[in-house]
């Protein structure tokens, strides 16, 4: 795959401010997690970089304020949005395989998933705001009308993860964009090349000079110092849940909007009732999707005891099936995990459990006797199922975002809400059963801002995304959206 060169031959990416893409003073390496090698140079941005960065990003909003209508107008924010899709999608193959190789991820999984999802929240976004309606009363006896209108809020401040990197930030920029905001975004920096080269089709598309700007670095400096900015008055993160602690204070001390979607300990609830071919097909999949690198993965799950050594045998015959190897090739179903030291965390969160007494359900020997020459020195391990394992072990109490979920057995209804409920996330679960009345009930119960029932991450960008207790502040999607990157102002006129 050709990408374009720089120091020893490494893909080199820079800041993209004011509209000019602009050399970094001092770098970061940028490691492909199939193979552990360097393939990327990522800037290490700190305080001068997003201060010019939210420079030319007020410059650019507040001549979007006084510039002409079809510049900053629904009409126009509509045309470039369908252009950044069109564009995109024209280079889809090739997004792919950069977000692919950058991130560990299955080829086929940033093809048919990620890099589709972006195309998607672009012509979403660009077609909403078409039809958002704005609220009015006209009251008789004073003789008067009132109306609102939406206003953009500024410089919205855009910090994604490295888990899905370009779907992710897609999800910020779409809404941020068509609301009429300008932008500084910052990157994961373990995942930056897709973003980088996604400036290339603003450029394309026509988005004016410092309506989008790209800000590359550590979360310690450049996050920070985006998140602390003064002229920036609404912060949107996804991401962790020690960061988003800091984030919250800082953002409190200066009265921003904050949007944050963090992480979970998501539950799947699966009844005697439930169709068991579709269950276990689909929780194999909720489980370990992206390396189970998915904050929506499925990483408890909570099985009806008179089902419960049928579900264990086959589950565990399923998930033993899985391809651990090379992201390029379209056999993998498990990839690379994204870093050294995270597949470190994950591998240390599998011997304590073992360790605490639990069994552990994987494919037997060395991981790297399956992989090909060149992804020898890459972050692979096997997928895992751990069972005889009880409540309050971490494994089923923090989340350990790697190929990695725990099986246990319930009895009641009653019972396995209160234990689902029993840890301090609360973003996703799924309900197995076809007893709807059941279904319905227990979905209303469980302390989580999505349930499916009968499947998993089936999504509609028209319905409210977002979590509770530490999964998060705020929801995402259309209406949720545009409410959080505007203001509403109410306009009264005297008759």
């Amino acid at each position: 795959m050709a990408v374009q060169g720089g120091q020893n031959g490494l893909l080199m990416v820079r800041n993209f401010i004011g509209g000019q893409f602009v050399d970094a003073n001092s770098y970061l390496d940028s490691f492909d997690p199939s193979t552990g090698e360097v393939w990327a140079k990522v800037p290490d941005s700190g305080q001068a970089e997003v201060d010019a960065a939210v420079d030319a990003a007020n410059k650019a909003f507040e001549s979007h304020l006084s510039s002409t209508p079809c510049h900053i107008g629904h009409g126009g924010r509509w045309r470039i949005h369908t252009r950044v899709a069109d564009i995109f999608e024209s280079r889809l193959d090739e997004f792919a395989a950069l977000e692919s190789r950058d991130q560990g991820k299955p080829l086929w999984l940033a093809s048919t998933v990620d890099m589709n999802r972006v195309v998607h929240n672009f012509r979403f976004f660009a077609t909403y705001i078409l039809h958002d309606v704005n609220r009015s009363r006209i009251q008789e006896p004073t003789g008067a009308v009132q109306y609102t209108v939406k206003e953009p809020v500024g410089v919205a401040g855009l910090i994604s993860p490295w888990n899905l990197p370009l779907y992710l930030l897609s999800f910020k920029l779409a809404p941020a964009l068509a609301a009429g905001n300008t932008v500084v975004a910052k990157p994961s920096e373990l995942t930056s090349v897709t973003a980088y080269k996604m400036c290339e089709v603003f450029i394309k598309a026509g988005i004016p000079a410092g309506v989008v700007n790209m800000v590359f670095g550590l979360g310690a400096k450049a996050g920070a110092s985006l998140v602390s900015h003064p002229q920036v008055p609404l912060i949107s993160f996804t991401g962790g849940t020690v960061t988003a602690e800091k984030i919250r204070y800082t953002a409190a001390q200066h009265c921003k909007k904050f949007s944050l979607e963090l992480g979970g300990k998501n539950a799947a609830v699966i009844f005697s009732d439930a169709d068991l071919d579709k269950c276990i097909t689909t929780t194999v999949r909720s489980s370990f999707l992206n390396q189970g690198e998915i904050c929506l993965c499925t990483s408890r799950v909570y099985v009806q005891r008179d089902i419960y050594p049928t579900f264990v045998e086959r589950f565990v015959k399923e998930v033993l099936k899985l391809k651990v190897g090379d992201p390029t090739d379209p056999d993998t179903f498990v990839g690379a995990l994204i870093s050294k030291e995270h597949l470190a965390k994950v591998l240390g969160a599998i011997r304590g459990a073992e360790q605490a007494g639990a069994t552990i359900h994987s494919q037997v020997g060395d991981v790297t006797e399956q992989l090909p020459e060149h992804c020898q020195g890459g972050y692979f391990m096997y997928p895992s199922v751990i069972t005889d394992v009880a409540d309050d072990c971490a494994a089923m109490q923090e989340e350990i975002f790697g190929p990695v979920t725990c099986v246990v057995p319930f009895d009641t209804e009653d019972e396995v809400v209160a234990r689902v409920n029993k840890v301090q996330y609360g973003l996703c679960g799924v309900v197995w059963s076809r007893d709807l009345s059941r279904a319905h009930r227990v979905s209303r119960r469980l302390q989580v801002g999505t349930v499916w029932v009968n499947c998993w991450l089936v999504r509609d960008l028209n319905m409210p995304f977002g979590g509770v207790k530490e999964s998060g502040v705020g929801r995402e999607g259309g209406h949720d959206s545009l409410e959080f990157y505007t203001h509403e102002k109410t306009i009264c006129v005297h008759l």
